[in-house]
């Protein structure tokens, strides 16, 4: 009898070297499974040990009752050793299973601690409570699809989204008359200098101003002064009727900005009487000044009764003297106003800041105005 073995990646593959070069008349006479053998790169092989007889029996021994018998023996032995090369698999991959999911479940422990450091956080940055709750709740509704090292981006995201923004926007050729307003002591004048001075020089705009605070003592010096530095005209209305005849004078500019007096929200009269000169202008756009240093609180309250000028977006002012800046994504989240500018600072014109959503949520959830 011949003998010999065949090694392959599977019985399938010995078994048919087998074929080819014995023939079908081969005998299997044992099968073995091969764990990583360094003779191969693969780390399971299946060794099959074949014999053949090349000498016919004048008896006939081998019946065809006989080749049915070894037929069947090498057939039930292959589902026996298949039994126990897939049982093991199959064992390996539960256990594999079993890990992923105890991974899995360590990752969302690890996020859903993180979440709640973010919430902490994030009253610590004076944000409202009910916007960290939707905050977080989101969070908690996306950790599935969260790891840890992706937390931050997910929740300045969303946090993005909240907050509207808009640009200033003005047209060469086209009288725009623009008014801030806001309490006193916000820096409605400062940043009318300074917005002035970007639209002069930066935006090569025509730019006009009028003052309307005859009230507070050296205002309309202090614009006078920046006026005649900028080389940018100015003028002062007295009375609302004065309005309508100083705006023909400025008939050949691009931008007039109004400087507005500095009124408590709590003197319902102070704001009918600006109301009536910003009405007499017909002014284009008016922007609320907020402190950034005030609390919510007051914003609101302030927010709420300057309403009555009809603003249409917001500037916050004082950023680099504030130490938290929860105040403003609650402002724009409570009021659905925008965001135009902040201003940092004193220094005509540098000191102003252009925003937009991804700024704001970096600014709030930070607490850095400057990385």
């Amino acid at each position: 009898m011949q003998i010999k073995k065949y090694v392959a990646a599977s019985l399938k593959e010995a078994t048919q070297q087998m074929k080819d070069e014995l023939g079908g008349e081969a005998i299997i006479l044992g099968t073995r499974v091969i764990e990583n053998d360094k003779r191969f790169n693969m780390k399971k092989m299946y060794e099959i040990t074949a014999g053949i007889d090349h000498t016919v029996p004048s008896d006939a021994k081998k019946t065809n009752k006989e080749k049915v018998s070894q037929s069947d023996n090498f057939h039930s032995e292959l589902e026996e050793l298949t039994k126990k090369i897939y049982g093991k698999v199959e064992a390996k991959q539960g256990t594999e299973k079993k890990k992923v999911k105890y991974a899995d479940a360590q990752e969302t422990k690890q996020v859903d601690k993180e979440i709640e450091e973010v919430a902490d956080t994030l009253e610590m940055r004076e944000v409202q409570k009910n916007l960290i709750k939707t905050l977080t709740k989101h969070l908690h509704d996306s950790s599935q699809f969260m790891e840890s090292s992706n937390l931050e981006n997910y929740l300045l995201s969303s946090m993005a989204s909240m907050v509207p923004t808009t640009t200033f926007k003005v047209s060469k050729n086209k009288l725009t008359k623009i008014a801030l307003v806001g309490p006193t002591g916000v820096g409605k004048t400062t940043c009318i200098a300074k917005l002035a001075v970007i639209s002069k020089i930066i935006h090569k705009l025509k730019v006009g101003l009028i003052s309307i605070d005859t009230y507070r003592l050296g205002a309309i010096d202090q614009l006078r002064i920046f006026s005649e530095i900028s080389d940018i005209e100015m003028a002062v209305a007295y009375e609302p009727e004065d309005m309508p005849k100083l705006l023909k004078k400025f008939k050949g500019m691009d931008l007039v900005f109004i400087d507005t007096v500095g009124r408590s929200q709590k003197a319902k009269e102070n704001l009918e009487s600006i109301k009536k000169y910003l009405d007499a202008a017909q002014v284009n756009e008016t922007i609320l000044v907020l402190n950034s240093t005030a609390s919510t609180r007051t914003m609101n309250d302030v927010a709420e009764k300057f309403k009555a000028l009809n603003y249409s977006s917001l500037i916050f002012s004082k950023v680099d003297e504030a130490v938290a800046y929860g105040n403003i994504i609650n402002m724009t989240v409570n009021h659905n106003v925008p965001v135009m500018f902040l201003t940092n600072g004193q220094v005509i014109p540098d000191d102003i800041i252009s925003v937009n959503p991804s700024f704001i949520a970096n600014l709030v959830y930070t607490g850095k105005l400057y990385k």
